[in-house]
């Protein structure tokens, strides 16, 4: 693995104030709900929200009122970064002294994605201090730009109780859309590897050579048609530390110095080193921030086990911190990657535009093209997450897959099988087990994409396209008019649903409420695949997550407890209206199990969706300390629960729900518990099929 940095130089003396996110293009994923158009007048503001169901698939637009109260974490900001950044005490301590160590008389300032107003707060102060007010006669300007509406609601109450409403302007807009003369009254002076499993994420053609179900989602001249997109990936590299070997020492890729109008196109030719052979599976990359002009005060986001090469008064670093919104970006090279030989060169190529990063490897005499599909596969390439390539290249997942559909088969005879969601493996299965099947793959979020891939493969997978027919509509609009009068006699998924990767587990039962929907075109002996879906859970010790998501009471002097509720903190909400948010756990820095995996309750396919509830009693089998609980869906895959895809924690390619307590709690083990040490927790469940909402509970007993 070759790694590689970018230093961001930040000359405070022309620098913009804002998030360090806002460098990073991957910390946007998370955010559930798109704000489109904003309205504005002297007298109020609102936005369009397009609001997601994830049962149904559907969307809809709500409005948003900037008179209106919004404290509800669930809708908009809990699934944001906003909460992790402000609880990252390096980050906020650099910016604090560059902030200060650069506004030492009155200026105007401009804070760009003020969030919380945080940072403007900081220059505000700095602005007081007794060091500027020797400037007399000159007056200092505070401008506070934030384009999100429910941001800025939640940036008046901070204002509003730090009792800095008055010293600092916002601007609801976007910063290209702010006018100097019009609101601004002048410019601004002040502008606030080699590793197997990364291989497994992007290199399906090699890692489905082996697998013994004769399905060829990346036939051979075809290597580029089912592949990752080519750019960079967000991951805790840390939590893959044993499992990779470094290829090459660190290296500068770019250094963006914000006193210039910054370049919206560069590239860069670099000559690297091999410190070691191998192969050369992904390049890591990340940033270092200098925050002030003279390069006293940096930022990194490096991983820890990289030595940083700098010599500084204060080196702020995440590295023994862990937070979220902060993970190094991973680009991977394609196939089986470049092998390489100690102190041998590797001519390393890097391009950036406004927004993207992209990076090129030339070994030899050829040069890796990352960007472009082959001639053969144009108009018919598809493009899945890394996950969902390491799962359809997954020896194990695939086997599960190919015994429940040859049982499911066993008993038909020339059966009308619909797939219900975006499974190209699953379609391209059935049409190569069941030569004498007609199949209907709904494709809802695929589509055309879909019909297209499946035209372009079915030779090399021995099946005619005219058996196969893409309905690429929801399939609330499945009739017997689509099945040629015939009743289903085999309903599959995974379940995956295209665009839909990441999110909660519970939201993959958006099946069952298809299911449901297509009752009507059923047969009465249909088999459903996966039959049942059971929600499990384990009770972890989590600090490093609880931590990034504690309530907040001042930071760096400012008061931000009154932004816990909207931000869905831990310690401000009944434990029931706390959110339960997605991630890869085993990314989560420090974690430990302090408890058997247990059910909480199961839903049964064969039926329509319903109202569920689920109830039990959980011992814990560990000492330490619990901050939460760990859920996920196991998928039973046939009648005789033989067959079981689990998503929970110890697979690394599926995301958990996360549901974090208000504080931490001790426990022993339920047989020799220390004395005031928790030995049990009841855990009750409860999910409402209209929304796709889980609402969970727990007493510790």
């Amino acid at each position: 693995m070759f790694m590689a940095s970018s230093i961001c130089r930040t000359l405070v003396s022309n620098i913009v104030l804002h998030p360090i996110t806002r460098l990073n293009p991957s910390s946007f994923g998370r955010i559930k709900c798109q704000p489109v158009r904003s309205m504005s007048s002297e007298l109020s503001q609102r936005i369009f929200q397009l609001r997601f169901n994830p049962l149904t698939g559907n969307s809809e637009w709500v409005v948003i009122e900037e008179s209106e109260e919004e404290n509800s974490p669930k809708a908009l900001l809990s699934s944001t970064s906003y909460l992790d950044m402000l609880n990252d005490s390096p980050r906020n301590r650099a910016f604090c002294k560059a902030i200060e160590k650069t506004v030492i008389k009155p200026c105007h300032v401009l804070d760009i994605g003020s969030g919380t107003g945080l940072l403007s707060m900081m220059a505000a102060r700095a602005m007081d201090s007794s060091d500027a007010k020797h400037y007399t006669g000159s007056k200092g300007i505070l401008s506070a730009c934030e384009s999100y509406l429910p941001m800025v609601k939640l940036m008046r109450k901070v204002l509003r109780i730090n009792n800095m409403e008055k010293k600092i302007r916002i601007f609801h807009k976007r910063s290209d859309e702010l006018k100097v003369g019009h609101d601004l009254a002048s410019r601004a002076n002040i502008l606030l590897v080699e590793s197997t499993f990364l291989w497994k994420l992007h290199d399906l053609y090699n890692n489905e050579a082996k697998a013994l179900d004769n399905v060829h989602l990346v036939p051979a001249e075809l290597e580029r048609i089912l592949r990752v997109k080519p750019q960079q990936y967000a991951m805790h590299c840390d939590a893959i530390a044993e499992e990779i070997r470094l290829l090459s020492d660190p290296f500068k890729v770019f250094e963006f110095d914000f006193s210039k109008r910054p370049e919206s196109h560069g590239q860069t030719e670099l000559h690297i080193k091999a410190t070691s052979d191998g192969r050369v599976h992904a390049i890591v990359s990340w940033w270092v921030l200098q925050l002030d002009y003279e390069g006293t005060i940096f930022y990194s986001t490096a991983p820890r086990w990289i030595n940083l090469p700098f010599n500084c008064e204060d080196l702020q670093t995440q590295s023994h911190n862990w937070c979220d919104h902060w993970k190094q970006c991973v680009w991977f090279i394609p196939g089986i990657g470049i092998l390489v030989s100690k102190d041998e060169q590797v001519d390393f190529q890097a391009v950036h535009n406004d927004i993207s990063i992209s990076y090129n490897l030339k070994h030899g005499d050829s040069k890796l093209e990352q960007g472009y599909p082959d001639f053969h596969t144009r108009g018919c390439q598809l493009i899945l997450s890394p996950e969902r390539i390491a799962i359809y290249g997954d020896r194990e997942w695939r086997y599960d897959m190919l015994r429940a559909v040859m049982n499911a088969l066993q008993k038909k005879v020339s059966p009308l099988c619909v797939v219900a969601d975006d499974s190209v493996f699953l379609t391209i299965l059935l049409a190569n087990l069941s030569p004498s099947s007609n199949i209907i793959s709904v494709f809802p979020g695929l589509q055309e994409k879909g019909a297209q891939y499946l035209q372009a493969v079915a030779d090399a997978n021995g099946f005619s396209i005219n058996r196969v027919n893409v309905l690429g509509k929801r399939p609330t609009c499945l009739t017997t008019d689509d099945t040629d009068q015939k009743k289903v006699d085999l309903l599959i998924g995974e379940p995956f649903y295209y665009g839909n990767e990441g999110k909660l587990p519970w939201e993959n039962l958006r099946f069952w409420k298809e299911r449901t929907m297509l009752d009507k075109v059923l047969s009465k002996d249909v088999l459903i695949m996966p039959c049942k879906g059971i929600l499990k859970g384990c009770a972890m010790s989590l600090p490093d997550l609880w931590r990034s998501r504690r309530a907040l009471e001042i930071i760096e002097g400012f008061d931000h407890s009154v932004v816990n509720t909207t931000l869905g903190a831990c310690g401000d909400l009944p434990v029931s209206q706390g959110p339960s948010l997605p991630y890869f756990i085993w990314q989560c820095g420090e974690i430990k199990e302090l408890s058997e995996a247990f059910t909480i309750m199961e839903f049964d396919f064969s039926k329509p969706i319903s109202l569920s509830f689920g109830k039990t009693k959980v011992g814990f089998t560990e000492a330490g300390i619990c901050h939460g609980f760990v859920l996920w869906i196991d998928w039973i895959l046939d009648v005789d629960h033989s067959i079981v895809l689990s998503t929970g924690p110890k697979h690394r390619y599926w995301k958990q729900g996360v549901k974090l307590l208000s504080k931490p709690v001790a426990v022993g083990n339920h047989g020799s518990s220390g004395i005031g040490d928790c030995s049990f927790t009841e855990i009750e469940a409860s999910f409402n099929p209209s929304d796709g909402e889980l609402i969970i509970r727990h007493d510790f007993l």
